[in-house]
């Protein structure tokens, strides 16, 4: 039973709690259960799970705060599950530290999809700052050392930034990146750039990449916030 994916499930409503719990272990999933945020962050450093599933909306901290404390000491994939619908909020908890954000209400099958990709993100290990080889999602390749990208079948001639705002977020497959990280990655953080920019560059991406750029099948906007490659890979 080692084997099994471990999950912290950080969550102060019993109702919710009781029914995520029943769709984990269903799943295969062992869970730990914190209804506060000290309670989850001592469980966290004593347990360390493979996966946390966070509230926001907790009674004792705000789960960025939770965020930000453990990523003092762990690099765990931390997935906030929250009633949360503001833009900025998602921004805050996805800039301290969250590798993704699931909406509620929720379906099970798209929250267990992002658990898998979580999972698989989290055994990768270090060494993504230098992506090497070849990387293939669906009908879109790149070969990272001869800096070529072929979606469904033809060449892509991408500039410069275009390649490197393409690769980052392939390297992050499945989760959202916000627009300041990927103009701190990209850019350097220059104050010159903002997100107007960035957005000009993606519709530019997306008339090379996508058969139909307003229906983008690789990346995807999360409004207000960043960008999403969809994972094909997830089972």
């Amino acid at each position: 039973m080692n084997n099994v994916p471990f999950i912290l499930l950080i969550e102060d409503d019993k109702a919710i709690s009781n029914f995520m719990n029943t769709v984990l272990c269903a799943n295969q999933y062992r869970v730990l259960h914190a209804q506060t945020g000290r309670e989850a962050i001592a469980l966290s450093s004593s347990h360390c799970p493979d996966v946390v599933l966070l509230d926001l909306g907790l009674p004792d901290m705000d789960g960025v705060e939770v965020i930000r404390t453990m990523r003092q000491w762990t690099q765990v994939p931390i997935i906030v599950v929250s009633a949360r619908s503001r833009e900025q909020e998602k921004v805050d908890a996805l800039d301290a530290g969250a590798d993704d954000y699931v909406p509620k209400p929720f379906g099970t099958a798209e929250l267990l999809a992002r658990i898998r990709t979580a999972l698989r993100h989290n055994t990768q290990g270090p060494g993504q700052d230098a992506p090497s080889g070849k990387f293939q999602n669906g009908g879109l390749s790149i070969d990272y050392e001869a800096r070529r990208i072929n979606a469904d079948g033809n060449e892509v001639h991408l500039t410069h930034i275009e390649y490197k705002i393409v690769t980052l977020i392939a390297r992050h497959v499945g989760k959202v990146l916000t627009y300041d990280y990927i103009i701190r990655n990209v850019w350097g953080g220059r104050p010159t750039v903002d997100n107007q920019i960035l957005r000009v560059n993606m519709a530019n991406i997306r008339r090379k990449l996508e058969k139909n750029p307003a229906e983008p099948l690789y990346i995807v906007t999360e409004t207000g916030i960043g960008y999403r490659m969809i994972d094909y890979t997830v089972d």
